[in-house]
Protein backbone atom coordinates (compact mmCIF):
# COMPACT_ATOMS: atom_id res chain seq x y z
CA UNK A 1 0.00 0.00 0.00
CA UNK A 2 1.39 3.41 -0.97
CA UNK A 3 0.14 6.33 1.14
CA UNK A 4 1.25 9.49 -0.65
CA UNK A 5 -0.64 12.71 -1.41
CA UNK A 6 1.65 14.06 -4.14
CA UNK A 7 0.77 12.72 -7.60
CA UNK A 8 4.32 13.05 -8.92
CA UNK A 9 5.70 11.13 -5.94
CA UNK A 10 2.99 8.49 -6.45
CA UNK A 11 4.06 8.00 -10.07
CA UNK A 12 7.76 7.82 -9.19
CA UNK A 13 7.16 5.23 -6.46
CA UNK A 14 4.82 3.17 -8.65
CA UNK A 15 7.38 3.21 -11.47
CA UNK A 16 10.11 1.94 -9.15
CA UNK A 17 7.80 -0.72 -7.71
CA UNK A 18 6.84 -1.87 -11.21
CA UNK A 19 10.51 -2.22 -12.20
CA UNK A 20 10.98 -4.32 -9.08
CA UNK A 21 8.10 -6.57 -10.16
CA UNK A 22 5.73 -5.26 -7.48
CA UNK A 23 2.39 -3.48 -7.52
CA UNK A 24 0.66 -1.21 -5.04
CA UNK A 25 -2.67 0.39 -4.30
CA UNK A 26 -2.51 4.15 -3.67
CA UNK A 27 -4.22 6.23 -1.02
CA UNK A 28 -3.82 9.99 -0.59
CA UNK A 29 -3.71 10.36 3.20
CA UNK A 30 -3.32 8.53 6.49
CA UNK A 31 -7.06 8.12 7.09
CA UNK A 32 -7.41 6.37 3.73
CA UNK A 33 -4.42 4.18 4.58
CA UNK A 34 -5.96 3.07 7.88
CA UNK A 35 -9.27 2.35 6.14
CA UNK A 36 -7.56 0.36 3.37
CA UNK A 37 -5.69 -1.72 5.95
CA UNK A 38 -8.97 -2.42 7.77
CA UNK A 39 -10.49 -3.88 4.61
CA UNK A 40 -7.68 -5.55 2.62
CA UNK A 41 -4.57 -7.53 3.56
CA UNK A 42 -1.33 -5.89 2.44
CA UNK A 43 2.28 -7.01 2.83
CA UNK A 44 3.74 -3.58 3.59
CA UNK A 45 2.91 0.14 3.74
CA UNK A 46 5.02 2.90 2.20
CA UNK A 47 3.85 5.87 4.25
CA UNK A 48 4.49 9.51 3.47
CA UNK A 49 4.92 11.42 6.71
CA UNK A 50 3.31 14.76 5.73
CA UNK A 51 -0.19 14.34 4.28
CA UNK A 52 -3.48 16.22 4.62
CA UNK A 53 -6.31 15.04 6.85
CA UNK A 54 -4.14 12.55 8.78
CA UNK A 55 -0.35 12.48 8.59
CA UNK A 56 1.71 9.30 8.38
CA UNK A 57 2.80 9.43 12.02
CA UNK A 58 -0.78 9.48 13.33
CA UNK A 59 -1.85 6.85 10.78
CA UNK A 60 0.94 4.56 11.97
CA UNK A 61 -0.04 5.08 15.61
CA UNK A 62 -3.61 4.06 14.72
CA UNK A 63 -2.42 1.02 12.75
CA UNK A 64 -0.36 -0.09 15.75
CA UNK A 65 -3.15 0.52 18.28
CA UNK A 66 -4.76 -2.67 19.58
CA UNK A 67 -8.05 -0.73 19.54
CA UNK A 68 -7.94 -0.18 15.77
CA UNK A 69 -9.87 -2.36 13.33
CA UNK A 70 -6.68 -3.08 11.36
CA UNK A 71 -6.23 -6.88 11.56
CA UNK A 72 -2.41 -6.82 11.22
CA UNK A 73 -1.04 -4.33 13.74
CA UNK A 74 2.52 -5.45 12.95
CA UNK A 75 2.43 -4.81 9.19
CA UNK A 76 5.75 -3.24 8.15
CA UNK A 77 5.33 0.53 7.76
CA UNK A 78 8.13 2.31 5.92
CA UNK A 79 8.33 6.09 6.18
CA UNK A 80 8.92 7.94 2.92
CA UNK A 81 9.75 11.52 3.70
CA UNK A 82 11.67 14.56 2.57
CA UNK A 83 12.29 15.28 6.26
CA UNK A 84 15.90 14.33 6.81
CA UNK A 85 16.72 16.58 9.72
CA UNK A 86 18.26 15.26 12.90
CA UNK A 87 15.55 13.50 14.88
CA UNK A 88 13.17 12.87 11.97
CA UNK A 89 14.09 9.19 11.68
CA UNK A 90 13.60 8.78 15.43
CA UNK A 91 10.17 10.49 15.28
CA UNK A 92 9.12 8.00 12.60
CA UNK A 93 10.39 5.02 14.58
CA UNK A 94 8.83 6.35 17.80
CA UNK A 95 5.45 6.53 16.01
CA UNK A 96 5.75 2.81 15.25
CA UNK A 97 7.23 2.90 11.75
CA UNK A 98 9.69 0.11 11.01
CA UNK A 99 12.09 1.85 8.64
CA UNK A 100 12.74 5.07 6.78
CA UNK A 101 13.49 6.06 3.17
CA UNK A 102 14.29 9.67 2.34
CA UNK A 103 12.89 11.50 -0.69
CA UNK A 104 13.63 11.75 -3.45
CA UNK A 105 13.34 7.96 -3.33
CA UNK A 106 15.89 6.10 -5.43
CA UNK A 107 15.31 2.63 -6.91
CA UNK A 108 18.30 1.29 -4.97
CA UNK A 109 17.16 2.66 -1.59
CA UNK A 110 13.56 1.52 -2.07
CA UNK A 111 14.68 -1.89 -3.32
CA UNK A 112 16.90 -2.42 -0.29
CA UNK A 113 14.21 -1.51 2.22
CA UNK A 114 11.60 -3.64 0.44
CA UNK A 115 13.95 -6.63 0.33
CA UNK A 116 14.47 -6.23 4.07
CA UNK A 117 10.76 -6.03 4.99
CA UNK A 118 8.71 -7.85 2.37
CA UNK A 119 8.00 -11.54 2.88
CA UNK A 120 10.28 -13.73 0.77
CA UNK A 121 8.57 -15.17 -2.29
CA UNK A 122 7.82 -18.87 -2.06
CA UNK A 123 10.72 -20.93 -3.32
CA UNK A 124 9.72 -22.76 -6.49
CA UNK A 125 10.87 -26.34 -6.98
CA UNK A 126 13.05 -26.79 -10.05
Amino acid sequence: LLAEDNITNQQVALGILKRLGLRADIVANGAEAVHALETLPYDLVLMDVQMPEMDGLEATRRIRSPRSAVPNHRIPVIAMTAHTMTGDRERCLDAGMDDYVSKPVTPQALGEVLQKWLPAPDAKAA
